[in-house]
């Protein structure tokens, strides 16, 4: 599963993804068991393999400040034995969803006697780009396999070592229970121009999915020649109508924002009617003080928050990824959902009502994957939306919208039944 040294960067990307290619054809027909054997094997070989992981994580570790990661970056990057328990369980849960493949969506039979059957399939050969977090290595190649994908892992280079000896854990267990060889590799360099060259190869790669920071994603959108499922940023918000219980939009905020700022369903933006804001503002105000959020106001804001900084234009399409929160008044539901659709990037919005109008005019109105009412943004989550893990949250439309799960690495196929008709 894992890939050897090499000089041909061209030579090289073409060979990785005709294996892919060729697994995928094995891949797609595998008994679902044999896939729920090699995951629950995968977990056991993490734990065993403990020390050896923790070993080449040591050494991600170590190289992390010259590659200028932050505290915040190198935590995310670290593992500890809870850690690889916590990867070993999710490969377990993966494991124990339901098989998509060959699940009948649809059945029709037509006049003539046609049946005509839409079925579930795998997509292909999966290439997944992705920034350095060692836990998304396995999650990734778990519900690709699981889909019956073949995936074509192309991590970070801070998290080099410890991808590697993860994959070699996945690659025992594969070899143990019949699963292709080359079902899961691990691409070895850390040459950036690589992921140029994979790119280029839509006739052996069905689908690019990059998860990291911007840059990245727009990179891969722009050289990709096979559909890319993306999102560009989470610059997701709270808003607060003017009968919200504030107490409970005070909770939900601080939450949204501050049990996890560095994440893309972290809030990024306070929206707040002009009834209620006087006297939230100030109170929520505090709270985020206390977790050392500043907050970038419009006008409005600024006149009853004197600590408040004027926001610019920028700042409301900002995804900050820490102790920064853009905030508004607005007049309305209606143009706190007009400003969300401005500036919002699809990602998840959310509305503290204690009204049945409110709730249902800004679940329909704003355009996003996930709409919260009386509940936090960080909930737009693959594992809490019960879809286990995920390999990212797509801001698309087609072909997936929001947490991408198994279900979502699947296309259809038509199958159709017949006993001899020919068209007139």
């Amino acid at each position: 599963m894992g890939t050897s040294n090499h000089v041909d960067l061209e030579t090289y990307t073409k060979q990785v993804a005709e294996q892919a290619k060729a697994a995928s054809r094995q891949m797609a027909s595998l008994p679902g068991g044999t896939k729920i054997a090699w995951l629950r094997a995968s977990a056991q070989c993490l734990r065993d393999h403990t020390s050896d992981i923790l070993a080449a994580n040591k050494q991600d570790i170590a190289a992390a400040p010259g590659y200028g990661l932050s505290d915040a970056q190198i935590d995310r990057l670290r593992l500890t034995p809870e850690r690889i328990e916590g990867i070993a369980s999710a490969l377990e849960e993966v494991a124990s969803l339901r098989d998509p493949i060959g699940s009948v969506i649809d059945s029709t039979v037509r006049p003539n006697g046609l049946r005509i059957d839409k079925v579930s399939c795998p997509l292909g050969v999966v290439f997944f780009v992705y920034e350095s977090r060692p836990n998304v290595t396995a999650d990734a190649a778990a519900i690709c396999a699981k889909a019956g994908n073949a995936v074509i892992l192309r991590g970070g280079k801070e998290a080099i070592h410890s991808s590697q000896a993860i994959v070699a854990q996945l690659a025992l267990a594969a070899k143990e229970h019949g699963v292709p060889e080359h079902a899961v590799q691990l691409v070895d360099t850390t040459d950036r121009a690589a992921v140029g060259h994979f790119l280029k190869l839509s006739q052996l790669i069905d689908v690019a999915i990059p998860r990291g920071g911007e840059g990245l994603i727009r990179r891969v959108v722009a050289e990709a020649t096979m559909p890319v499922i993306k999102h560009f940023n989470g610059n997701c918000h709270v808003y607060v109508h003017a009968d919200a219980d504030l107490s409970m939009a005070e909770q939900i905020l601080i939450n949204s924002k501050c049990q996890r700022m560095g994440v893309c369903n972290a809030c990024e933006s306070l929206l707040v009617h002009k009834d209620v804001a006087a006297e939230f503002l100030p109170s929520v105000a505090k709270a985020l003080a206390a977790n050392d959020v500043e907050i970038r106001g419009c006008e409005q804001t600024c006149q009853i928050l004197s600590q408040a900084v004027p926001a610019t234009e920028e700042d409301f399409g900002a995804e900050f990824l820490g102790p920064i929160i853009s905030c508004k008044v607005v007049d309305s539901v209606e143009q706190a959902i007009d400003h969300i659709n401005r500036y919002g990037s699809g990602h998840t919005e959310a509305i503290i009502t204690t009204s049945l109008e409110p709730a249902r005019l800004f679940a329909e109105g704003a355009d996003s994957s996930a709409v919260m009412i009386n509940a936090s943004t960080r909930f737009n989550d693959g594992g809490e939306f019960g879809l286990g893990a995920e390999i990212g949250i797509s801001t698309d439309k087609f072909h997936a919208r929001g947490p991408c799960g198994i279900e979502e690495l699947t296309t259809y196929k038509y199958i159709v039944q017949g006993q001899g008709q020919v068209r007139g």
